[in-house]
């Protein structure tokens, strides 16, 4: 399997299948846009930095709803959640996305605005991979992304949604987020990385990507 960054929340995640979450079109957020071609698209949301599906080439089936989806080999379960603390009363809903391929199971939580509840982790069940928010401002901030770890307990934690180089939106760097986890639980794994259910670690560690 693996994992490519397209910077800000959009991932790209390849397998028997190719699987695109929350693609923006670059121009607008100031970075590139995606390169990509998908069998599948995830929108968390319908934020222009999360539901560009114009910028991806190929077929694909667009999945934004909630419950329980089979494509091929690939189970995908959508959960609502809250893009803020008010029960998206001041910036809606979204769609956080568990998608189980290759005996992998991966969460990403789209724009959280809150700390996801206990009773949430028990129906999301077991998280291999968490690609969670931790630049604040329109999510949940670095201590608060920290939070959410604990409640998951996935083995890898992928953060998402930070400042980086040429991004126009206001939002803050990783480095704060990082700073909550020992040096040596965190590592620089590239724009990418490929990898199989045994490679992953018996406990927590951030894996980093970079554009």
């Amino acid at each position: 399997m693996l994992i490519k960054w397209h910077g800000h929340s959009c991932f790209e995640i390849r397998n028997s299948l190719t699987i695109v979450i929350d693609p923006h079109d670059g121009r607008s957020i100031g970075l590139r846009p995606p390169r990509v071609r998908a069998d599948i698209v995830l929108v968390t949301h319908d934020h222009f930095d999360h539901n560009a599906t114009r910028v991806v080439a190929g077929d694909f089936k667009i999945i934004r709803e909630t419950g329980t989806h089979q494509i091929g080999d690939v189970k995908i379960e959508g959960f609502r959640a809250y893009h803020d603390k008010e029960g998206g009363r001041r910036r809606g809903e979204i769609t956080m996305f568990k998608i189980v391929l290759g005996g992998v199971s991966i969460l990403h939580v789209g724009d959280l605005g809150h700390v996801p509840t206990e009773k949430m982790a028990e129906e999301i069940g077991k998280v291999d991979i968490l690609m969670v928010p931790v630049g604040g401002t329109y999510t949940v901030d670095a201590m608060e992304a920290k939070e959410t770890v604990g409640v998951i307990n996935p083995r890898v934690v992928v953060p998402m949604h930070y400042k980086v180089h040429g991004l126009s939106l206001s939002l803050r760097p990783v480095d704060e987020f990082l700073k909550l986890f020992p040096k040596e639980d965190v590592y620089h794994v590239g724009n990418s990385v490929e990898f199989d259910r045994s490679d992953l670690p018996d406990r927590t560690k951030v894996w980093i990507f970079s554009l």
